[in-house]
Formats: C-alpha cells, structure tokens, sequence
C-alpha cells in the first residue's frame, strides 16, 4: 500500500488513496522524479505555475473537478 509511515502533503494523500504512483505522475507530467517526490513529501515546498498546471493537467484526467487549492495554499 502506498504512503504507509511517510509524511505527506494534500497532494501526497491525494495520490496514495487513489493508489497512484509517483512514478505515474512523473510519466505524465514529465516532471523530475525529485520535483515529485518533494510536492508529495515535503509541506513546505510549492510547485511554480508551471509545474501545477502539468499536475493538475494530469490529475484531471482522472478527476475533472480538481482545483489547485485542492493541493497548495497558493
């Protein structure tokens, strides 16, 4: 199961209750493994516009509805 004992943010959550993978993300986004684990683990680390709209482009794929508030206090 994913996320068991690892601290994580909204977006962290997000992922492992849907059982997605980091590695999912990063093949969608094109992002750097790195830059998604740490939108996934670290609470103190924002995504530039950029990167959120890759995420959320991806994630709404699976979820039309999603809002980056969904994820970042941005």
């Amino acid at each position: 199961m994913f996320g068991l004992g690892k601290r994580r943010t909204k977006l962290g959550k997000w992922l492992d209750r849907r059982g997605i993978s980091q590695a999912w993300l990063k093949d969608k986004t094109g992002l750097n493994k790195n830059t998604i684990g740490d939108l996934t683990s670290d609470i103190n680390r924002s995504p530039t516009q950029k990167t959120m709209k890759k995420i959320l482009k991806a994630l709404r794929e699976i979820d039309p509805n999603l809002k980056s508030d969904d994820f970042w206090d941005i």
